[in-house]
């Protein structure tokens, strides 16, 4: 028997038709709390990301700069000395 039901990370992308990237990211990451990863790892998300900060979509520009805030203030929070 085979369920139905979305499971892992895509029970929390809302599947109605008109769904915009950017509501979709905020439901990702409205459950993200904390992540440890190598510092390299990040520079190369905040660059990955970036593109989206000029999205023509309203919530995924608003999205993608908080999310590339975040990393960046991570980059930074890791930097030798600290």
């Amino acid at each position: 028997m085979t369920s139905t039901q979305p499971r892992g990370i895509g029970s929390l992308i809302p599947t109605r038709a008109q769904t915009t990237p950017g509501e979709q990211a905020a439901a990702q990451l409205l459950h993200l709390r904390s992540a440890t990863v190598p510092v390299p790892v990040l520079a190369a998300a905040a660059a990955l990301i970036a593109p989206q900060l000029e999205d023509p979509d309203a919530a995924t520009r608003e999205a993608a700069g908080a999310v590339h805030a975040h990393l960046l203030a991570a980059i930074e929070d890791a930097a030798p000395g600290r």
